[in-house]
């Protein structure tokens, strides 16, 4: 089958911890009495509040968000592509509009009547090299050429020649871990913008007999015309770019296991018809 947001919350600051509270005796010193008094103000002046909040030389992480947030956060960043006949998704990446996507989506616009490794399913022999259709959250609707590509990761970027008037990149970044929770945000079947939640199944695994490797394994449902879409973490971060299910039925239908790029290695080396290296962001 075929970089969520603007950008991640702010570094929390950190609520100073409450210590112990100070005891003395009768007829102590007046240093323990103003001791006393400084902790008893810092602690929020005795009625109850914690100590105000102080900036943290070590960043935080922020906070998690909800689905519907992190669909509120990611979705503008989100793109149905078309390719001759077949669907996917993208993700704006960059401030210029540059799109990070699945390559065998477009495969057939990079590589013209070749279907290449980790490619599609699909027939491209029909396919012209300018017909792939990007359309926007907004309903804005564009041509796209591939401006890079890598076959052996399966992911490319595009180049909309028209942008949206409001451009609004994903954040892109964000480690995966097993049993943490994600959201996928795809066009599977057509139904665009749809959304899906689970876990990290595993990581570092392998797909399509072993042209795939250390992929993030995860549940969430996906299927044809998901690939290309964000894989995100439960702070709206990008960690992954979909590429494939396990299909034992061979009937494209969802069995439980997607299959995605890290976002690290979307962003790596690799060939392709634009800036040396694969997909540059």
């Amino acid at each position: 089958m075929e970089r969520a947001p603007q950008e991640a919350d702010a570094a929390e600051a950190r609520v100073a911890p409450a210590g112990k509270a100070w005891r003395f005796a009768a007829g102590g010193g007046a240093l323990v009495v103003v001791a006393l008094l400084a902790y008893w103000l810092g602690s929020g002046g005795g009625n109850g509040e914690e100590a105000a909040s102080r900036p943290s030389a070590t960043p935080t992480p922020s906070a998690t968000l909800t689905v519907p947030d992190v669909f509120k956060r990611v979705g503008p960043s989100v793109v149905v592509i078309q390719a001759g006949k077949s669907l996917g998704t993208g993700v704006i990446a960059a401030e210029d509009g540059t799109i990070l996507t699945a390559y065998h989506v477009v495969e057939g616009a990079s590589d013209k009547g070749g279907a290449g490794k980790g490619g599609s399913d699909k027939d491209t022999s029909s396919r012209d090299p300018e017909d792939v259709t990007v359309t926007f959250a907004d309903g804005t609707r564009t041509k796209a050429v591939v401006a890079s590509s890598d076959p052996e990761l399966d992911v490319a970027t595009l180049r909309p020649a028209r942008l949206p008037e409001i451009v609004v990149p994903a954040t892109l970044g964000g480690g995966a871990t097993v049993g943490a929770p994600v959201v996928a945000i795809g066009n599977p079947l057509g139904l665009t913008y749809s959304v899906s939640t689970g876990v990290v199944s595993g990581l570092n695994r392998t797909a399509k007999d072993g042209d795939l490797n250390g992929l993030i394994q995860f549940d969430a449902s996906a299927n044809p015309g998901s690939s290309g879409g964000p894989l995100l973490d439960a702070r709206g971060l990008v960690i992954g770019i979909v590429v494939s299910i396990a299909d034992p039925g061979g009937d494209e239908a969802f069995a439980g296991i997607a299959f995605a790029v890290p976002i690290g290695a979307a962003l790596g080396g690799g060939e392709g018809e634009g800036p040396p290296g694969g997909p540059q962001i």
